[in-house]
C-alpha cells in the first residue's frame, strides 16, 4: 500500500488510541513505515482543532497608567504600576488544553513606545501549577494582577505592537507563534498611527500649527532660537519603513 492508501487505516486506528507502535503492528507494517504517518496525521488534526477555551487572563496593575482609554468597556482598573517601570504591562493568558492541563503565554508590554518586549511561554503546565506560575510571573508588581477579559489582553498587546511598529521597533522573536494564543484582533474604530505635533508660543499661550510628516512617524527631540530672532529651529528623526532619517524644521 503507498502511504496515501495507508493514511486511512493508520488515522482510524489512531483514533482508537492505538500507539505508532501497536498501529505498525496491526497492519502488519515497519514501524518506521507508520511513524511519519503518525506525524502527518497529528499534524493536520492540530491545524484543524478548534481553538481552545481561555480558562484565564490577567494583565499587571496599574496597566491604564498613562493611557487613553476611549469609552467604557468595564474593563478593571487599580493598583499601582511596578516602580521605575513606567509603560510597562505584563499580560498573561491561559488556554485549556484538556486532560487536566493548560498553556500559559506571558507577554512583557511596552505600551508606551517599544511594543511586546518578551515572552514566555506558551508553556504547557498541569492546571494545578498554573496558580503558582501566575504569581511568579507578576511577582514583580507590588499589587496582585487583574482578572481580566480576553479583549483587554488582546488591545494591550497587539495595539501595543501596532504602535511600536509606526515606530520603527519589531516585537521580541517569536510573537507569531505568542500571537496566535491570544486570538483574533482587530484595531479599534478610528485608531491610527501616531502624527507629528508642533505647538507655537505667540507671547501668550501655546497654540497647535501644521508641521509636516515625511515619515510614518516624526520625532522633533529639540527647539533652538535666539530672543529676539526671527528663526526658530527644530531637529529629530522621521522614521519611513523602518528607515531613521534626520529631521530639521524651519520656522521664520
Amino acid at each position: 500500500m503507498d502511504p496515501e492508501e495507508l493514511m486511512g487505516p493508520v488515522r482510524e486506528l489512531r483514533g482508537r488510541g492505538l500507539t505508532p507502535k501497536q498501529i505498525a503492528r496491526s497492519l502488519g507494517m515497519p514501524p518506521a513505515t507508520v511513524a511519519p504517518l503518525v506525524r502527518a496525521i497529528a499534524a493536520e488534526d492540530q491545524a484543524n482543532a478548534p481553538e481552545r477555551e481561555i480558562t484565564g487572563c490577567w494583565v499587571s496593575a496599574g496597566w491604564s497608567e498613562g493611557l487613553t482609554v476611549a469609552g467604557d468597556h468595564g474593563w478593571p482598573r487599580g493598583g499601582a504600576a511596578a516602580s521605575g517601570a513606567s509603560g510597562l504591562v505584563s499580560v498573561l493568558v491561559a488556554r485549556d488544553e484538556g486532560r487536566g492541563r493548560v498553556s500559559a503565554c506571558g507577554y512583557l508590554t511596552d505600551v508606551w513606545c517599544l511594543g511586546v518586549k518578551d515572552i514566555l511561554g506558551p508553556r504547557l503546565m498541569d492546571v494545578r501549577a498554573l496558580p503558582a506560575f501566575t504569581r511568579q510571573f507578576f511577582s514583580a508588581y507590588q499589587d496582585p494582577p487583574l482578572e481580566a477579559p480576553a479583549e483587554l489582553a488582546r488591545q494591550l498587546v497587539f495595539g501595543a505592537v501596532e504602535f511600536a511598529r509606526g515606530l520603527g521597533f519589531e516585537p521580541a522573536p517569536g510573537f507569531g507563534k505568542a500571537a496566535a494564543h491570544l486570538g483574533p484582533w482587530a484595531p479599534p474604530p478610528g485608531a491610527s498611527q501616531p502624527q507629528t505635533l508642533t505647538l507655537l508660543w505667540n507671547g501668550t499661550s501655546w497654540a497647535t500649527v501644521p508641521s509636516p510628516h515625511p515619515g510614518s512617524v516624526s520625532h522633533l527631540n529639540s527647539v533652538s532660537t535666539t530672543p529676539g530672532a526671527a528663526t526658530t529651529w527644530a531637529v529629530g528623526a522621521s522614521n519611513a519603513s523602518g528607515v531613521l532619517s534626520p529631521l530639521a524644521l524651519k520656522n521664520g
